[in-house]
């Protein structure tokens, strides 16, 4: 199964499209706009387009300690929805935090590897924003709402 999308390339009007790639009228395969392996990535680590948005701008301010509260407001969303994402951002080896009554957090990935894949999701998102979303919301249910669905189920019993 192939989770590439595809672009036409330098032709204007593709011939028709299959399997999700787009053949031109030569009938060749243009080349994918997420790649393979940045497809698989997403897919076992990204589980919303909040948590991908939460990560980037970590990223791209990696001298930054962020608050839970600075950052939901960065992101417009919840502050209890920003301390599970970054709960599991750091589980994934993706952030650190420090402190104890008012914990902080900062981007600093666990492995060159994981960095390097971050940098490429980086690239291709700025680029291709609609396919990489598209790909994150056609997961199935993500961990973070099952893990939220979880204490619904107690507050209405």
């Amino acid at each position: 199964m192939s989770f590439a999308h595809a672009i036409v390339g330098k032709y204007s009007v593709p011939a028709w499209v299959r399997n999700g790639c787009i053949l031109t009228e030569q009938f060749t395969m243009a080349e994918p706009l997420i790649p393979d392996e940045v497809a698989r990535f997403v897919l076992d680590k990204i589980d919303s387009v909040a948590q991908l948005e939460a990560l980037l701008l970590l990223r791209n301010n990696r001298e930054t300690d962020w608050s839970v509260g600075a950052l939901a407001a960065r992101l417009y969303i919840q502050e209890d929805q920003t301390a599970q994402l970054l709960g599991v951002l750091q589980a994934q080896g993706f952030v650190v935090s420090k402190g104890s009554d008012l914990a902080l957090y900062r981007y600093e990935p666990a492995s060159q590897e994981l960095h390097a894949m971050l940098e490429r999701l980086a690239e291709i998102y700025a680029k291709h924003l609609v396919p990489v979303t598209n790909l994150i919301h056609s997961k199935p249910k993500p961990r973070i709402q099952e893990f939220a669905d979880a204490f619904r189920l107690r507050k209405d019993k």
